[in-house]
This record gives C-alpha cells, structure tokens and sequence, in this order.
C-alpha cells in the first residue's frame, strides 16, 4: 500500500543534500516488510529548509546470546559477534544495510542514524563460553557491521568482548575499516605472542575524495594504511581486504591497494567484487547517478556482466567474486599482484587448544 503526503506533513522521505550531509545513502524508503510505503509529493509549500538534519540515535539493547551461527561453505569461520546493528561509516556499498529492515527501518539513511549497541556483549560473550558444550573456534567481530564505527569510541563494546576473549585465550579475527582498532593495539599484541588474533583492514580506494563520498564516516584510507603498518609493527597478523572493488569506480586500484598494503606490512590479501543484493542495488544507483551520473550506466554494465545479467546472484562460492569475462580478469589481477607482491605466503590459522573456559576453575573443588 502506497500513501501519499504533503512534503511538510512529515520528515523522513524528505532528503535534501544539506540534510544528508556527511551521510552515504541518498534516500530513505521505507523497509521491505512494512504494510505502508510513504510518498513525498509536493504539496506547493517550500518549507524543505526547516526539517532537520539527520542526525545519530542510539538505542540500548541487552542481549540474551551474542555469538551469531552460520554454516556458509565459502567463508572462513562459522560465528562472529557484532557489538552493533547499523553503522555510522554510511558505505553505501554495505552489504548488511537490509537487516535493518527485520527491525522496521529503512536501509537508507535509517541505517547509518539508527544505531543499536548490545549494551551487555561481554557478559552474554563470557555465559556462553562458559556452557559445558562449547567449543572454540575462531570468533570473526565484524563481519556484518564495523565493530569500531564512531560510537565504539565511547561505548567501548568492543574492547571489552575483545577483554573476555584474551582473558579466556579464545581465537578471534576482525575486520574493520577504522583506525580506531589501533586504540586496542595493547590486547591485539599480547593475543598475537600465542596467536590467538588476525586483523583484515578493508580499503576500498586510496584516494580520499571518493573515499569520503563513498564511506562517509569511515577512516580516510591513508589513515588505515597507517592502522596497517601499526599493527604490522606490533607483529600482529594483518591482511588487507580491497573490498569492494566497484567496476570502472575503484577496480583500477586494486594493484595499487595491495602494493601500499604490502609495504606497510600485511602479510594476506582478499577482494570481494560489489555486492548489491535487495535494497542495496536501488540505494547504490541512486547514489552512483547522483555522485557519478556520466559513469553510472557504464558501472552498473560491467556488474551485471559478472553477476549473469543480474543486479546481484546470490549463490555460495560466487557471491563474492562473481562470474564472466570481466569478474575473471579481475581474480587474474589478483593471483599476479599476490605473487608479485609476495602476499598470502604466511600461515594465519589460529591457536584453539589455549582455550579456558570461564569459571571452569571452580570444578577443581
């Protein structure tokens, strides 16, 4: 059911560019399960300059579990923990922009403003390590939304799973795209001496101009490349992630991502081609026609060559890197530039025989 309103009647349909400043999405539609989609139309009053920008809110929520389970065949671990749902950095690229949709918000500019820390991860983390059933495996923090977005830096969610983690001797990765991880440099380090850690930094592009259109509220990429070499220096395992490459948007930058990577010390490398499933397909277009209009129909091209026609194809062990000619050239590009940069030669498995459960002392009595 679609309804119809005057412009001034309501807020969130109306998005001017002073509006969204410092934001990465366009718009925002309301969510797929929702009964109602909301309408702007014009309603010949000019009152667009009195509506407020759109600014963060953080909601609290105190979790009963915090260990998400998958059983994906082409990704590397089988749980992951995410201190946050949405995420300040606004990438419009962003995969996980339609979970926001399972709590009646927008992917749009919902998912960038309307923020959700799990208030107590650490405790949940800590009781469920604790079950006399539980196994350790390698633990991924940030695999749906970034663990160090802007308000972690307060929040400090994080840190402390990262706490129960090294306390516990547990195997964890993270990825991120935040120079903010250097701030737990201290934890990461003395987990690496019994390599119980790996780090993935993600770099889209190295030049800062697209970088800022892109991923708005994001770490400028010199900024992660230096977050590389920190880490490096600390003799923590660290990769870098060119991800995702955007054909005729940043794809020419691949060799050069992993080449400044490399110097910086990452020792691993991966790419992930554009991912557009559900409402990040119509959000990504929008935003690349408003940004990029005279490149639009040519990137939009080259993605459907790679994904059999299709916005998107969600298939295991494609998803990723796509299929066809062109998404081909790419993994070629990718296999030399390893070589050539002597990346993915360094074993990253993770230590699980370290693991204390906690309280598990308390059976000595």
């Amino acid at each position: 059911m679609v309804r119809k309103e005057a412009r001034c009647a309501t807020g969130e349909e109306h998005v001017t560019a002073e509006r969204r400043r410092g934001r990465g999405a366009v718009s925002n539609a309301t969510g797929r399960f929702e009964p109602e989609r909301r309408e702007a139309v014009d309603d010949g009053w000019d009152c667009l300059d009195d509506l407020p920008p759109f600014k963060t809110e953080v909601r609290e929520e105190r979790v009963k579990t915090i260990i998400a389970r998958n059983s994906s065949p082409d990704i590397g671990f089988d749980r992951s923990i995410n201190p946050y749902r949405g995420c300040e950095h606004g990438c419009i690229y962003c995969y996980a922009r339609p979970s926001h949709a399972y709590w009646g918000w927008s992917a749009g500019l919902d998912f960038e403003t309307k923020l959700v820390a799990k208030v107590n991860a650490a405790e949940a983390l800590e009781a469920e390590l604790a079950r006399s059933g539980y196994e350790p495996a390698t633990i991924m923090i940030g695999a749906n939304t970034d663990a160090y977005q802007p308000v972690e830096r307060e929040r400090k969610i994080t840190r402390a799973v990262l706490e129960v983690l090294e306390r516990t001797s547990h195997p964890v990765a993270l990825v991120t795209k935040s120079a903010l991880i250097l701030r737990d440099i201290d934890i990461l380090a003395r987990m690496a001496e019994r390599e119980l850690v790996r780090v993935a930094v993600s770099v889209t592009t190295l030049d800062h101009r697209l970088a800022r259109r892109m991923e708005p509220r994001a770490s400028t990429p010199l900024r992660r490349i230096e977050a590389i070499r920190k880490l490096a220096a600390a003799s923590i395992p660290v990769s870098v992630m060119a991800a995702p490459l955007i054909p005729a948007l940043t794809d020419n930058e691949l060799e050069s991502i992993l080449k400044a990577a490399a110097e910086a010390g990452a020792s691993d490398a991966g790419y992930v081609l554009l991912r557009l499933p559900l409402e990040v397909s119509p959000l990504f277009q929008e935003w690349l026609r408003t940004e990029f209009p005279h490149r639009a129909d040519r990137v939009m091209s080259l993605v459907r060559q790679t994904r059999e026609g299709k916005d998107y194809v969600s298939r295991f062990g494609e998803r990723h890197c796509g299929s066809g000619h062109y998404a081909e050239q790419i993994a070629a590009r990718f296999r030399i530039a390893l070589r050539r940069l002597n990346l993915g030669k360094r074993d990253l498995s993770l230590r699980r025989d370290l693991f204390r459960r906690p309280g598990a002392q308390l059976s000595l009595f």
